[in-house]
């Protein structure tokens, strides 16, 4: 798999900035180069809401955070870089200009993305020398978080430019949807902007206010929308027939004149004075940055929701962290800081690394129940990955499945705290794997919880326990070994409600 090197943005606002997180999260080194004098502040926050995201997003092991570097020049900026992603504001003269810059200055063999919303690639590579690398990459904000980047070629795009950068965002977590046609606005903006118009008419003519308008929206088709898309969600509306029955009942409502759609509302003072009011009304004492992280949060529950759908596959968006995280897993194999898995027997094997983020606690601010045993589950797969049983050895039909598992509460686990996990092996055979686990305080090394675990070798298409390979039990058994030397730890063996 083709993976992008080095990356520079062009244009460090939102998306830019964005843009830079992901592929700093990625691993890859970045270059910006943005002339605003606020920029440097902007791409910073930016980063900092993307990594408390990413906290929340996935236990699996990030690799080490790309190297950020804020460059005098746009020449500076795209040197060595074989991804350059500009997102200069949005007028055909500005973007054209810089894009030929960029052409001038990068690697010839470098690819040459641009975030427009809805410029023709054709008129963008209209002076360039090498206008078969240059595309439309057009992501949806935050860029850091939702995966979709449709991927538009020009006239003079090459079809291998476009397949290349698809194959090239699949390790940073990001989808990439070729387009076949050209078109203004593509695909994602024509629809949004069909919606925006009619929003905008139930606005002016007072059906409802931007409130009652967005919880139509949250509370219903926007939920069917972000795991189903349109057209699926109405063949399910079809029954049994499918589509072709949705088609035919509910087809011929379009001829009726419900919406506005060809028609342009005069966003006048008045209009906008009335959005505004009632925008700022709505959103109350939230400023900017505290919208931004509530909508991180709650796209990371959809993203994580939709990643458990399908029998666990992933759907949606949840399909695409879903293989991500494999892909993170695989390259990583660490303990959730992108650091290789301690083989030091010496001692219980620290395995997890993480941080409370805040789609963990509950009402009291702490670690609710059911994360505790989300670690204690990343501790026991991460010693599975350090014995052989990683995916493939998944897919190829055995495992190891959890069937015993006592905790004990014994602290608390608060918003931001950062924790780490050890697992110490008790006993081993053929088949079994006992072991003991303890989640840490990161600062204080205290004991915030326990779990005694029983696991089992199984052939999971036979549904039975079977022995496990030699491959196998040549890694666990030096592990059992030495820990079989080391103090049997407090509270092993214990039963629920046992007086100390």
């Amino acid at each position: 798999m083709s993976k992008i090197k080095k990356a520079a943005c062009i244009g460090g606002g939102v998306i830019g900035g964005a843009w830079a997180a992901r592929f700093l999260l990625g691993g890859i080194d970045v270059s910006i180069f943005d002339p605003h004098p606020d920029a440097e502040r902007i791409v910073t926050e930016v980063v900092a809401n993307a990594e408390r995201a990413y906290g929340m997003l996935t236990m699996a092991p990030l690799p080490p955070r790309g190297k950020l570097t804020f460059c005098a020049t746009l020449e500076e900026a795209v040197t060595g870089a074989d991804w350059i992603q500009e997102s200069v504001p949005e007028r055909l003269d500005l973007k054209r200009g810089v894009l030929t810059k960029i052409d001038a200055a990068a690697d010839p063999k470098a690819l040459i993305g641009s975030s427009t919303s809805g410029l023709m690639p054709t008129e963008l590579q209209r002076d360039m020398r090498h206008p078969e690398r240059m595309f439309v990459a057009h992501p949806y904000n935050p860029v850091y978080l939702l995966p979709l980047a449709e991927l538009v070629g020009g006239e003079r795009t090459s079809p291998e430019t476009l397949l290349l950068a698809r194959e090239r965002l699949a390790p940073i977590g990001m989808k990439g949807v070729i387009l076949k046609k050209e078109i203004e606005a593509f695909v994602g903006d024509r629809l949004l902007e069909a919606f925006w118009r009619e929003a905008l008419w139930l606005i002016h003519d007072d059906i409802c206010d931007t409130e009652t308008l967005d919880d139509v929206i949250r509370y219903s088709f926007g939920m069917r929308w972000a795991q189903m898309g349109l057209f699926e969600t109405y063949r399910i509306a079809g029954g049994e027939a499918g589509m072709r029955h949705f088609l035919a009942q509910f087809g011929p409502c379009l001829a009726w004149p419900w919406t506005k759609l060809t028609d342009v509302v005069d966003l006048d003072d008045a209009l906008v004075d009335k959005i505004a009011a009632q925008s700022d009304a709505q959103s109350g004492a939230y400023g900017i940055r505290d919208l931004e992280r509530i909508r991180d949060e709650n796209l990371v529950g959809i993203m994580q929701a939709l990643k458990a759908g399908d029998g666990g596959k992933g759907w949606g968006a949840g399909k695409i962290l879903s293989e991500f995280e494999t892909h993170l897993w695989s390259e990583g194999g660490g303990n959730g800081n992108g650091a290789s898995l301690s083989v030091d027997t010496s001692a219980p094997l620290r395995l997890v690394d993480t941080r409370v983020n805040a789609a963990w606690v509950d009402y009291n601010g702490h670690m609710t129940e059911h994360r505790y045993l989300q670690v204690f589950g990343d501790t026991s797969d991460a010693l599975l990955r350090l014995i052989g049983v990683d995916f493939a050895y998944v897919e190829a039909g055995h495992s190891y499945y959890t069937v015993e598992t006592h905790i004990r509460h014994l602290g608390e686990a608060k918003l931001g705290q950062a924790i780490y996990a050890t697992l110490q092996i008790l006993s081993v055979d053929e088949k079994r794997v006992r072991f003991f686990s303890t989640i840490h305080d990161s600062k204080t090394d205290g004991i915030i919880a326990t779990a005694e675990q029983l696991m089992l070798h199984v052939d999971a298409s036979a549904g039975k326990s079977v022995v496990a390979p030699p491959e196998v039990m040549a890694k666990l058994a030096p592990i059992a070994q030495a820990h079989a030397k080391l103090t049997f730890p407090d509270g092993a063996g214990r039963s629920v409600g046992q007086k100390n």
